[in-house]
């Protein structure tokens, strides 16, 4: 069956069960660069918005793992499926670019979602954590907790992520500001078996030479929680990234002093809607008012926010009065939809 037929298909089906001439034939694919936790709220993200604003889908598909190979066959394998419009987290920021040519080439306008595309690129905008910002504001935040104790171990994620040297630059910056050091700095280790063997064997070796530890990735924050729990002494201080289960257990208990939140599930909503504009005739407005990054020009943040003890119970409140602020002009502020 072409593509054609296929959508036509799909956009029928969503109009009968909308059971309006309004719904939309528009078939968004999320596609993180491989499977990781964070990305999880993307799917949900996806069916509100296809709910919402009457597309015809917006599904959540994952590569079977964390290589720019499988990420660019899934990617070329839902274009062939009649997936018309693409939120990518890019596997890579410079390989995923040709991949991304290809799909605005058949037509699909392509969003980078949590991780931006580096210039050149057809990607219509980056939505996403503003991820120095978040790891220089996390920063601040534990050596606030430290008090004068200067010593920081930073514990990162997969230096293919765009973001992880963002984050490393942010942490030495603030530190450097404060007086304090980074005397060790982990990474690539955004997945269980790394995380668990480098972190708990540094910290086997090195607690007491550490005052304070920032995590900047969400394997590596939970395990770190867990390893600090183990320990049972609370005097290293620590702020962590995201919002499992472990970290907000470990925040209640006093064993971690805080997290900064991102905001997965209002990317892959906002990038949903926005997906659906540009395809159905829509243009970026040329004086959108982007922020630039050390990867794009057309940088858009979807938000960030510490919380402590004191917040831990209503973080997902939070979450969603940034995400509905953000809504509320997303259109009149970015997008250019006059017929």
């Amino acid at each position: 069956m072409s593509i054609s037929k296929k959508i036509a298909l799909a956009a029928a089906a969503t109009m009968l069960l909308a059971g309006s001439a309004f719904a939309s034939d528009t078939q968004v694919a999320l596609v993180p660069g491989g499977p990781h936790p964070y990305f999880t709220a993307w799917e949900q993200a996806g069916k509100d918005a296809a709910k919402d604003f009457g597309l015809a889908a917006a599904d959540y598909k994952v590569p079977p793992k964390w290589e720019l190979s499988a990420q660019n066959e899934l990617l070329e394998s839902l274009l062939t499926q009649g997936y018309n419009a693409f939120l990518i987290f890019p596997g890579d920021p410079v390989g995923s670019v040709s991949t991304a040519n290809e799909l605005t080439s058949a037509g699909a306008p392509v969003i980078a979602l949590a991780g931006c595309l580096k210039d050149p690129s057809p990607a219509a905008f980056c939505l996403g954590t503003d991820t120095g910002h978040s790891a220089y504001l996390g920063t601040k935040e534990l050596l606030k907790a430290m008090g004068g104790k200067k010593r920081i171990a930073h514990f990162t994620g997969f230096l293919v992520d765009p973001n992880t040297q963002l984050r490393i630059d942010a942490v030495e910056k603030a530190a450097k500001e404060e007086g304090a050091e980074v005397v060790q700095v982990i990474a690539d280790i955004d997945a269980p078996e790394p995380a668990e063997e480098k972190i708990n064997a540094y910290l086997a070796a090195h607690a007491g030479e550490v005052d304070g530890i920032i995590t900047t990735a969400w394997v590596p924050a939970v395990v770190a929680s867990n390893a600090l729990r183990k320990i049972g002494d609370k005097r290293i201080k620590m702020v962590g990234i995201d919002h499992d289960e472990v970290v907000l257990k470990a925040i209640k208990d006093g064993y971690v002093d805080g997290t900064m939140l991102q905001n997965p599930y209002g990317q892959g909503y906002i990038g949903s809607f926005a997906a659906d504009k540009l395809r159905t005739g829509c243009k970026v407005k040329a004086d959108a008012p982007f922020k630039s990054n050390a990867l794009t020009t057309k940088f858009i943040d979807s938000g960030t926010v510490f919380v402590d003890a004191a917040q831990v119970d209503t973080y997902v409140t939070a979450m969603q009065g940034i995400t509905k602020d953000l809504f509320a002009n997303f259109e009149k502020t970015y997008l250019d939809c006059a017929q």
